[in-house]
């Protein structure tokens, strides 16, 4: 009860389909009433668009779909919203119940400082104008893990609105690239969070736990779809689907099951449906039709919220009794976007690999302590880390926390490649010895196995005249101007140097005794 969440909304986003067939779910078993857990948030909204275009095959009409997103993201905060009582996951049922929590006569909710500090935050963090006098209402409806019958939120003039996210897109063959797509946010709102029911199906019963409800991320999705041109469609709402893959499955399902309605002359009802997990379809929970009446009205135990920045803030004020805006931006930590430009910037790498770098935890940091200690090139150290090292990773499911091989151990044996002191191919087998963890340095494994590179030109120079006279029928195809017959040769005097001979060299010995 009471627990700080944020709340944020945006505006939908469209995008073109094709008519899709299919999009319906037979249920098995019982029909499904409310889900066992109520979630409302301390949380804001957004919208976003999970979808790419298809191209409508021959004869068929184009779809659009527009889809909006409510997030409710739960506040890391040591007490609730309202009250002083501590937020504690999975603690006993009702252990954390505070007298405002449970509603009784004459309480009054007092607001956490760090809730709103955390949602002024989030808001300059998605790029939103931060307003400076916000407000709190009471939206009434009736719920037993609501026992005000209000919940507090922020209807009228929310903390944060009018802002912005910029995330990536895979596209291509090989989902190899990358396009930065924008979506707009709506508002973020502070909101009361309601209790759990716990819905006991043997006992024919609910009980409530108003400690606070236990979910860190939900969302719910608005989706419709329409003919370009054409008037928005009626939209459903998906609620409580508190898991990425889920959001995406129900968005992709939604949008299916429409189209598929429309087309077979059915309507689309405004209703309220759920997601059904191992089914992976979306089923009818209730209609909106008859639009609910929340009674919204100013809440009377709460002043307006009034926040300042460098500019208003009063000659004199005590800053624990103020909230300034540019102090709490100035320790906002750099964003995203932020450091993908400076990567692509300073290291000349692509854009899609400054997103690979971000999003695996660990990684950027490894990726620049290896930069720091090698004199190799970016683009090289970028190829290693993102080629053979987290291909590693991957291979044997681990994080980069995890990893036998240290940034330290890498940026050695980029310096040893980098110097020629070794080939491409044993460096390979070094990084293959280092993630054994028997403790030894690149060096050490490149001396005991003796991988490095011919030095003696002399010596070099001997052995490509022995195998030239050993395979003249190749020599006569390089004359000829094969490509191919060069690079046999070179294969042949790196094998007879177990691959210890400069490639590079080798051409140019072999070029320079084929020219007399």
């Amino acid at each position: 009860m009471a627990a700080p969440m944020l709340r944020w909304g945006c505006r939908g986003r469209r995008w073109a389909f094709a008519r899709v067939d299919g999009g319906s779910c037979h249920r098995r078993g019982a029909p499904t009433g409310s889900t066992s857990n109520r979630i409302r948030g301390q949380s804001s909204v957004a919208q976003q668009p999970l979808h790419t275009a298809q191209k409508p095959r021959k004869g068929e009409h184009k779809w659009a779909a527009v889809v909006g997103l409510e997030i409710h993201a739960q506040i890391s905060s040591n007490s609730k919203l309202f009250s002083g009582s501590q937020v504690r996951f999975s603690a006993p049922p009702n252990s954390l119940v505070s007298f405002f929590d449970a509603s009784l006569p004459g309480t009054l909710p007092v607001l956490n400082r760090r809730c709103v500090e955390a949602a002024v935050m989030t808001g300059l963090a998605l790029n939103c104008h931060i307003n400076k006098k916000s407000l709190f209402d009471r939206k009434h409806y009736f719920y037993a893990d609501l026992p005000a019958g209000y919940q507090i939120t922020q209807q009228r003039l929310p903390i944060a609105v009018n802002g912005s996210l910029i995330y990536g897109v895979c596209a291509g063959k090989k989902q190899s690239q990358v396009i930065p797509k924008m979506v707009r946010i709506k508002q973020i709102q502070l909101e009361q969070d309601s209790g759990k029911s716990l819905h006991d199906d043997l006992r024919s019963q609910t009980l409530i736990d108003l400690n606070r409800a236990e979910g860190q991320l939900r969302v719910d999705a608005n989706i419709s779809v329409h003919h370009p041109g054409e008037p928005l469609g009626v939209r459903t709402e998906v609620k409580n689907l508190n898991s990425i893959r889920f959001l995406a499955k129900a968005i992709d399902y939604e949008i299916q099951r429409q189209i598929n309605e429309l087309e077979n002359g059915g309507e689309i009802l405004n209703e309220t449906r759920s997601f059904h997990q191992k089914l992976g379809c979306t089923m009818s929970m209730r209609d909106k039709e008859g639009k609910q009446d929340y009674r919204f009205m100013p809440e009377p135990n709460l002043p307006p919220l009034v926040l300042y920045d460098a500019t208003s803030l009063p000659a004199g004020a005590d800053p624990q009794q103020v909230i300034n805006i540019d102090q709490i931006r100035e320790t906002l930590p750099e964003l995203p976007s932020v450091t993908r430009e400076k990567l692509v910037q300073q290291y000349g790498m692509l854009l899609e690999h400054s997103f690979t770098l971000l999003n695996e935890v660990g990684l950027l940091e490894f990726f620049q302590n290896v930069i720091k200690e090698t004199r190799a090139e970016p683009k090289k150290v970028t190829s290693w880390v993102l080629n053979t090292f987290l291909g590693y990773l991957k291979q044997q499911n681990l994080a980069v926390s995890e990893s036998p091989v240290t940034p330290s151990a890498l940026a050695e044996l980029l310096d040893l490649l980098d110097s020629r002191t070794i080939s491409s191919s044993a460096a390979k087998q070094v990084f293959k010895e280092l993630w054994k963890r028997e403790g030894k340095t690149p060096g050490q494994i490149v001396s005991e196995k003796q991988l490095e590179l011919m030095q003696d030109q002399g010596a070099l120079e001997q052995l490509c005249h022995s195998v030239m006279e050993a395979h003249p029928q190749v020599v006569m195809d390089v004359k000829k101007g094969n490509p191919r017959a060069v690079n046999k040769l070179i294969g042949l005097v790196r094998k007879a140097t177990q691959s210890r001979a400069d490639p590079v060299m080798i051409k140019e010995i072999l070029e320079k005794k084929m020219s007399l």
